[in-house]
């Protein structure tokens, strides 16, 4: 384990229009690197990797040697997509290095996967709804796409479920079943990867269908692989779901709301993870700015609900668990911070540490240990 814990932080870097309309004034300078003070949940800035646009999601390779930065445009070099960059990762220092930047084929890419061989990336592209997969070269550089996925469809809601949105893709713990939140479809894709030609395969059976309007957005897995947990945007709501792991398919075991029922204000939800020992489930609400945490019950999945706790700030877009479990990371998006929750070791609850860094516009949180 390193003796440093390094946390890397994405940012909008230029105004972008929301599948909601609004307008955010980006004002990040690319990608953020702090080290943690596991001691106090502290972070001190170490480097700024500039030149870089809308470096809104972020994911390392398996090997942390290289890291991979969605752009979220809507057009690049005069045509309608966004791109992807690739960065070496310095074993050192942990600066990092451009390799290159390959087009996603479709507008907006908001969240990258890399496979567990580290052999290709995967782009969900929100506003155009579609995936997109990606050669990783020798050098950790990306290849131009060797699939592309468009999804068609629409569902309930006629602002924010006109077209498809997908939303992110996730894999399950083996690493064959990949899964895609489409939140303009109330649907989670399932895909078979084929690695060797660098495809995605359709896998009809496995389709998952939320409530119309539940807008799924991200889903997250337990360690173990037996169950998973779906946020969903727009009816602000979690999903537990018993999975094959056979078959690639899910079955619903419970929807639990992510907001306190006395809340009436507007609130969309975010972020999902579970915590590395399977006990526990976190998801972020926009609106009433809160992270909620849910406690998992090992033999049947189900949840029951720990409380609430305020990010201190506004709009917890993206937030991180320590792999090692002792903090939670909650990035502010229209507040311009990053505030640090050390994890109560026996119920789960986040207890402030009291430290908030100043971040602009931060979208997405990494640890890299």
């Amino acid at each position: 384990m390193r003796a440093d814990t390094f946390i890397y932080v994405g940012t909008y870097t230029e105004p972008i229009r929301f599948g909601t309309g609004k307008i955010l004034e980006g004002k990040g300078q690319g990608i953020y690197r702090y080290r943690l003070d596991r001691a106090s949940g502290a972070l001190e800035l170490m480097e700024t990797t500039t030149g870089v646009t809308n470096p809104s999601y972020l994911a390392f390779d398996p090997t942390r040697r290289f890291l991979y930065a969605v752009n979220e445009l809507k057009t690049w070099q005069d045509r309608p997509t966004g791109t992807v960059s690739a960065f070496a990762v310095n074993p050192a220092t942990g600066g990092l290095s451009f390799l290159n930047r390959q087009m996603t084929h479709g507008t907006d890419p908001c969240h990258v996967e890399v496979a567990r061989d580290g052999r290709h990336v995967f782009v969900a592209n929100f506003m155009s709804g579609s995936v997109c997969v990606l050669p990783v070269q020798a050098d950790g550089s990306l290849a131009p796409a060797s699939d592309f996925i468009q999804h068609q469809g629409s569902s309930i809601d006629p602002n924010r479920q006109r077209g498809p949105h997908a939303h992110s893709l996730i894999f399950d713990p083996a690493g064959h079943f990949a899964f895609v939140p489409d939140l303009g479809l109330d649907k989670l894709a399932a895909y078979v990867f084929d690695a060797d030609r660098g495809k995605l395969e359709r896998h009809e059976r496995a389709w998952f269908k939320t409530l119309p309007g539940a807008g799924p957005r991200h889903l997250a897995f337990r360690p173990d692989g037996r169950f998973a947990y779906l946020i969903n945007e727009l009816n602000s709501s979690l999903t537990a779901l018993a999975y094959d792991a056979v078959n690639g398919c899910f079955r619903e075991l419970q929807t639990v709301p992510t907001l306190p029922e006395d809340f009436n204000g507007n609130s969309t939800c975010a972020d999902v993870h579970v915590s590395p020992d399977g006990r526990l489930v976190y998801a972020s609400n926009r609106g009433h700015d809160s992270i909620v945490t849910y406690r998992i019950d090992s033999a049947s999945g189900h949840l029951s609900l720990v409380g609430h706790t305020s990010t201190q700030g506004n709009t917890p877009r993206n937030f991180a668990l320590d792999p090692e479990g002792t903090f939670l990371l909650a990035a502010n998006q229209d507040s311009d911070t990053i505030v640090s929750f050390r994890i109560d070791a026996k119920s789960g609850a986040l207890e402030p540490t009291g430290h908030v860094t100043q971040v602009p516009t931060p979208v997405c949180v990494k640890f890299f240990i």
